[in-house]
């Protein structure tokens, strides 16, 4: 808006820059820059360089119908290329199979890799399988070799295929990480290989290898192999933290759980000043009016400059305001975590507790569902689309709302906290229906689709859930989950003032049919 007030203004100078960093991006813009677009052609800025130059941004950002479109201002060729991406985006395989028995050019390669790349997410086996014939016909970089083979060996890891480890381990040098390390070690976790994992977690890196997910299966697997004075000592280190990984070690050795609470002490000088603020009243002012967002951005750029012990504070009068988003996020912001009714708090607790009922799910669990999900920002989009507390789509939320003969109008009632809560709750009720009240396996498909969750079951038996969870493909809902369950764990202690174990929590995850009811 402010450059479309600069060239109303005839302001050529001050807008010529910055309306070429808007140009050269490699993604769509929004409508509302087209007039500034048309300004820049009309000032004849925008020459067949900028094009070509957006347009190599676009193939780089995968966005290659913008990259076709940018191509007509540059020559047929250009066009005719990025509909040879297209082709590699949408038919990979077809496009793979297509060039079996050609030469290529770099770019051709590219392409070929790319949509091996694209292969892989649906089918490894036949990626690689594509990949060992393309590889011989054509002169692919070292790099793109080993990109490529990391892709698929990670792949074949994630979907639980039997060649995974020797991928891995037969992967070069140049071509492991901490993402190739981590697979290593949990294929050898999923298949109980206490030694093969002992190996694997001791090869990591010296950051990886000190987080708190492989200290404690390092010395699990101690433990598994009959090595218990050292497992113990360090599992009891682990266990003075408040986090999943806590939690389990305290499981582990029957020891209490470190909740450690400590209410923040409040300096009511300091609080009486910033409450008279005029950008943190605003910043209030705009919150309690709907404004959501514009609060959050105002509270975080008042917030930005202040010393720690105001920052500490801001949290307790956010806190105290009911603006629950920005109290756990300033908080966290300085370090100050004991304080867990400040960042564990119970909003809506009537709601929760009669629609948790409603749903026959736990209201801790529904709590570590909103707290994960939204912070309780009732106005919370994701990048994926989800909207409210509880992160629900558009669609789902429209579908269980039919099923509620409750009315629906879309993100009015999403954003709505009683109908979120009210629809987040029966979705999560189904879930936990769908998964014989397997809160994991129903966490995870609140999170990523039951449709996914039922492709991860294992293929016959049973698999230790704290198994099951550290082999979840996408990282994105292996930490979910995780962060869920040690979220309810914490809201099941300030709702009842009781220790639940996590580890009661954590069924075991059968291949039965009788796990996945009422698909």
């Amino acid at each position: 808006m402010a450059l479309h007030a600069q060239i109303d203004a005839g302001d050529v100078k001050r807008i010529n820059n910055r309306a070429i960093d808007l140009w050269m991006v490699g993604t769509s813009q929004i409508k509302e820059c087209d007039p500034v677009f048309s300004f820049l052609n009309k000032q004849k800025l925008l020459g067949s360089a900028e094009y070509l130059k957006r347009y190599n941004l676009a193939i780089e950002a995968r966005e290659f119908s913008l990259a076709q479109w940018l191509g007509r201002s540059v020559s047929q060729g250009h066009v005719d290329v990025a509909g040879q991406w297209l082709s590699a985006q949408s038919n990979p395989e077809k496009f793979a199979r297509r060039h079996l028995s050609w030469t290529s050019d770099d770019v051709t390669r590219r392409q070929l890799a790319y949509a091996i790349e694209r292969i892989t997410f649906r089918n490894p086996e036949l990626a690689l399988d594509l990949w060992i014939q393309l590889n011989k016909l054509h002169a692919f970089s070292a790099e793109q070799e080993l990109l490529t083979e990391r892709h698929i060996a990670l792949w074949t890891a994630r979907d639980r295929l039997p060649e995974a480890y020797l991928l891995l381990i037969r992967l070069p040098v140049a071509a492991q990480s901490d993402e190739v390390s981590r697979w290593r070690a949990r294929t050898s976790l999923r298949k109980h290989n206490w030694n093969t994992l002992l190996t694997d977690i001791g090869q990591m890196s010296d950051n990886e290898r000190r987080s708190e997910e492989w200290r404690y299966w390092y010395n699990v697997a101690l433990r598994r192999l009959g090595d218990s004075p050292e497992s113990d000592l360090a599992l009891t280190e682990l266990a003075a933290e408040r986090s999943y990984y806590g939690f389990l070690a305290a499981d582990e050795l029957g020891l209490v759980y470190a909740l450690g609470d400590t209410e923040s002490r409040a300096d009511d000088v300091i609080l009486a000043e910033l409450a008279q603020r005029p950008e943190l009243i605003r910043a209030h002012e705009l919150f309690r009016v709907g404004l959501d967002g514009r609060g959050r951005s105002e509270w975080d750029a008042a917030i930005a400059y202040l010393t720690p012990e105001q920052k500490s504070q801001a949290a307790i009068l956010a806190g105290r305001w009911n603006w629950y988003s920005r109290a756990i996020s300033t908080a966290a912001s300085v370090g100050q975590f004991d304080d867990l009714a400040l960042r564990y708090p119970l909003p809506y607790q009537s709601l929760f507790q009669q629609f948790a009922a409603t749903a026959n799910i736990s209201p801790t669990w529904a709590y570590g569902v909103a707290r994960s999900e939204s912070l309780f920002m009732r106005d919370a989009r994701s990048s994926a689309g989800a909207i409210g507390l509880m992160q629900l789509m558009p669609t789902t939320g429209k579908t269980v709302a039919k099923k509620l003969n409750l009315p629906y109008s879309g993100v009015h009632t999403l954003t709505d906290p009683k109908s979120n809560i009210r629809l987040g709750t029966t979705y999560l009720g189904q879930m936990s229906k769908r998964y014989g009240g397997n809160r994991v396996l129903a966490t995870a498909a609140y999170n990523a689709g039951p449709h996914r969750v039922d492709r991860w079951l294992p293929v016959s038996g049973n698999q230790d859930a704290r198994v099951w969870i550290e082999n979840i493909p996408f990282n994105e809902t292996r930490q979910y989950v995780k962060r869920v369950m040690a979220a309810e764990t914490i809201f099941h202690w300030r709702m009842t003032g009781e220790i639940r174990r996590m580890s009661d929590e954590l069924l075991q995850v059968d291949a039965e049919p009788s796990q996945v009811a009422n698909r």
